[in-house]
C-alpha cells in the first residue's frame, strides 16, 4: 500500500540504469567541487531536487509547481554561481580524453599536436636558479606548460622570449625588478613571459602556511596540464605543484627528478 504511493519504485532495467548514471554524475561533480565554497550550494540543490521528486510522487500539485518554478528559474543562476567549477570540470574532462597514458592522445594524433621535450641542461638551469633563490629567500613562481595551450595566461604578462638561463630567471624574480611580481612561463626551449597572472584556487582546505603564490600555483595546475615551481619568500622552501597537489622539495635533486619524470617524449611521427 505504501509502495503504491511511489510509482517510480516500480523499477525496470532502464530505471536502474538511469539511477546508476545519475549517481555517477553526482559523484563526479562532487569530486570536482569537493573542498570548494560551492560544495554547500551543490548539497542544497540535491536536497531541493529530491524534495521535488517526493512531492511529485505524492501528487502534491501546488508544492510540485512551486519547486518546479524554483528549480527551472535557478538553472541560469546556477550557471553563474558554478561558472569556475564548470569551466574547470570541462577543461579537466577534455584533458583526460586528449592525453592518453602514453602521452599519445587520440586528439593529439588527429591534429598533430606534439609536446615539446625539455632537455636535462634546461632542467638543471631551472633547478639551480630555484636553489639560489631558495638560499636568498627570493620568492618565485615558475610555470612549465606541457600539451595544454595557456596563451590566455601568457597574454596577462610581458613577453620575454629569451634563452633559459639561471641568471636571467634570478634577475626576473629579484625583488627590485619590475617583472618580479607574478609568474614566469617557461616552455621546453625559451623563457616565454614574465609577470603573468594566474587563477587562484577556490579550495578552502588549503593549509594556512600557503601564501598567494601557492594558491596561484594550485589554481593553474587544477585547470591546465602544467608543472609549477614555487619558492617561498618567507621560508625559502621550494614546492612542486602538479594537478593541484603540492609536493614539498627537500633537496634540489628531488626537484630535478620530479621535473624529469613529468616530461614526456614527443609523439612518434
Amino acid at each position: 500500500m505504501v509502495l503504491a504511493l511511489f510509482g517510480f519504485l516500480n523499477l525496470s532495467f532502464m530505471d536502474v540504469l538511469d539511477i546508476i548514471l545519475v549517481a555517477f554524475i553526482i559523484y563526479y561533480i562532487f569530486r570536482w567541487i569537493r573542498g570548494s565554497s560551492a560544495m554547500s550550494i551543490f548539497v542544497a540543490i540535491i536536497f531541493l531536487y529530491v524534495m521535488r521528486v517526493v512531492v511529485d510522487a505524492l501528487d502534491m500539485r501546488l508544492m510540485s509547481a512551486i519547486m518546479g518554478t524554483v528549480l527551472d528559474v535557478g538553472v541560469i543562476a546556477l550557471i553563474v554561481i558554478f561558472q569556475p567549477e564548470i569551466r574547470r570540470f570541462l577543461i579537466n574532462f577534455g584533458n583526460r580524453y586528449k592525453i592518453a597514458s602514453n602521452g599519445k592522445g587520440i586528439l593529439n594524433r588527429l591534429f598533430g599536436t606534439q609536446e615539446a621535450r625539455m632537455d636535462s641542461l634546461t632542467v638543471n638551469e631551472i633547478t639551480e636558479a630555484c636553489k639560489s633563490m631558495s638560499e636568498s629567500r627570493t620568492g618565485a613562481l615558475i610555470v612549465i606548460p606541457h600539451a595544454d595551450n595557456i596563451d590566455d595566461i601568457i597574454d596577462t604578462g610581458d613577453r620575454i622570449n629569451a634563452d633559459i638561463s639561471r641568471r636571467l630567471i634570478m634577475n626576473l624574480f629579484f625583488k627590485n625588478s619590475p617583472l618580479h611580481d607574478g609568474a614566469v612561463i617557461i616552455n621546453s626551449e625559451r623563457i616565454v613571459a614574465a609577470r603573468c597572472t594566474l587563477p587562484i584556487t577556490e579550495r578552502v582546505n588549503i593549509p594556512p602556511s600557503f601564501g598567494m603564490r601557492h594558491k596561484a600555483a594550485i589554481g593553474i595546475s587544477e585547470e591546465t596540464d602544467v608543472d609549477v615551481i614555487v619558492v617561498s619568500e618567507e621560508t625559502g622552501r621550494i614546492s612542486f605543484v602538479k594537478g593541484g597537489n603540492v609536493t614539498p622539495i627537500k633537496n634540489i635533486n628531488e626537484l630535478k627528478l620530479l621535473l624529469g619524470s613529468s616530461l614526456t617524449e614527443q609523439p612518434a611521427a
